[in-house]
Formats: C-alpha cells, structure tokens, sequence
C-alpha cells in the first residue's frame, strides 16, 4: 500500500549509507501530526493486517519475523497488543525473552529463539530476542562469564562476530521464506523518567515498576551507543530496522502498523486457488450436504 510505504520511510534503516542514531528524534510524528489521525490509519492497518493474515496463514509459504527491542517502558507490550489486536491468535505467536535460563545458557546463544521461530504461514513476534546479546550483554559485559563461554571465544573482536553470527542467521532465514523487520521503539529518557513515574502514581501501574529498571538509567548513553553499532552492523534489505518515534505511543503504534502492512503488501498474498477436479469434488460434498438437509434447501 502505498500509504503505508511513505509513513514507514523516514524510519526505515536497510543499511545504506552511515546510521546516526541522533539524526532520529523519539518525538517525531512526521506527517501525521494529530492523534486522531494516527488513530484512523491504525484501525484501517488493523483491519487490512486480518484479512492479510489470512491469506498468510491459507497459503502456507511465507513466515513473518517481528523483532521488538527498546528500553524499559518504551511501549513495546501496549504497542504489540494494538497492532495486532484484530490478527487471528491462531496465526500469531508472541515470544517474550527474558533472562536466559539455565538450559539456554547450556545452548549457544541463537538457541532459544532459532526454537520459537514463527512455522511458515504466520507471524512470530520476539519481544527482546537474540539482539540482547550485542545490547545488554555488551553493557555488562560481565553476564559472558554466565555463557560458559571457552576463554579463546571470548576475544576483543567478540561483538564484531556477533553481529556476523546475526547477519548470517538472518540471512539464511531470508532465503528460507521469512520476512524480517526489525523494530527500535526509540523513547527518549526523559518520556522514560514521565512513564515510570506513572507507575509509581497510578496503583494500578505499580505492578510495572522494577527498580532494576531505573538502575540501568545509569547505563543510558552505553546502550544508546549499543544500539547505534548494532542497528548500523545488522541492518540489511531483506532484514531492515524501523527507528520508531515512541514518545508518543498513538504515533508508535501506528508507523509499527505501517512497516508490517508495507511489508505484507510486497508478498502478494492470495488465497490458494483450487483446482478443476476439487472444485467438482466441492460440489458433490455440497449436493449431499443439501440433499441430507443440511443446506437451505434442506
């Protein structure tokens, strides 16, 4: 859709040219500048993505990676749940990737998300994923002893091949039928400090709040300098970051919607076309179906 392409352009990154990360702002709101509006090109995004979805699901060839990394209280849960409000929950599944466990510190480090990868005709959704090991990881470089990791594996080039190991594995995923897009909800630190004293305010938000959250603020310009490297090393056609404005959630969610409408779109999906013979066979099942009473007619 044509619409859908010009709002998701300003934010996409396919790894041409040099990335800046300051060259994008977490307030903007490009050429939509008014919540209602933003609001009205959800629903219709909404709506397209369910009928899309079904075809996705009916043709049975394409499978759809989402991948969703941000800072704490960026908007990533609220936005995932809007923007897929209307696909079928049988077409969709959402992954959250916490802390590793102790059996994914056994594996390597592409493991536990290469398993949960979407099957072919839906939409998988990694919030967090295998990214955090070139972000967090990095910033406390002390969680690799955790990784069992042999000592010549673990060398000044480290972050350099995980960003190989990362292209490669998207690559080949790209080449197997799936569709990536990559998504940064990039807040500001300051709408951060507003949300998480929300949480704090509102009793109903308490729950939300972690003060390991707030400790990582300390940690701020280290990650946004992770994430600058690892959008510029990753990015690629066939696997591109969107750098999503997220201080204002309604425009979040809304280029979200867009970049995934943009990218069903270039798939042409259809639903599959059925045969001569099936369709004579189609239409005995339905003269005995009539014929037993189990149509109008019946």
């Amino acid at each position: 859709m044509r619409r859908a392409e010009e709002l998701v352009k300003p934010y996409l990154y396919d790894g041409r040219g040099k990335f800046r990360l300051k060259d994008h702002h977490p307030e903007g709101t490009g050429v939509v500048d008014s919540k209602e509006a933003a609001q009205d090109l959800l629903r219709k995004g909404v709506d397209w993505l369910a009928e899309e979805q079904e075809k996705l699901y009916a043709q049975d060839k394409w499978g759809v990676l989402l991948v969703f990394q941000a800072m704490d209280a960026a908007g990533k849960d609220s936005t995932i749940e809007h923007v897929m409000s209307g696909v079928n929950p049988q077409g969709c599944q959402v992954f959250s990737f916490k802390a590793p466990s102790s059996e994914d510190l056994d594996h390597d480090y592409l493991w536990r998300c290469s398993r949960c990868l979407p099957e072919r005709g839906r939409i998988g959704i990694f919030n967090r994923s295998y990214y955090e090991e070139v972000l967090v990881v990095r910033v406390h470089p002390e969680y690799l002893t955790a990784q069992k990791l042999p000592e010549r594996c673990v060398g000044k080039d480290i972050w350099n091949e995980r960003f190989e190991d990362i292209r490669g594995f998207e690559r080949y995923l790209s080449r197997q039928g799936y569709v990536i897009r990559k998504f940064f909800l990039n807040v500001s630190k300051e709408e951060q400090c507003n949300r998480f004293l929300k949480r704090l305010e509102e009793p109903e938000k308490n729950w939300k709040f972690s003060a390991a959250d707030v400790a990582e603020r300390k940690h701020w310009d280290a990650y946004m300098d992770a994430y600058e490297e690892m959008i510029g090393a990753t990015a690629a056609p066939h696997a591109p970051w969107i750098i999503v404005p997220a201080d204002k959630k309604w425009y979040a969610r809304m280029v979200v919607a867009a970049a995934i409408v943009d990218a069903l779109d270039d798939l042409n999906l259809e639903y599959p076309k059925v045969g001569a013979k099936r369709r004579e066979e189609l239409k005995e099942i339905e003269r005995q179906l009539r014929k037993n009473g189990g149509g109008a007619d019946g």
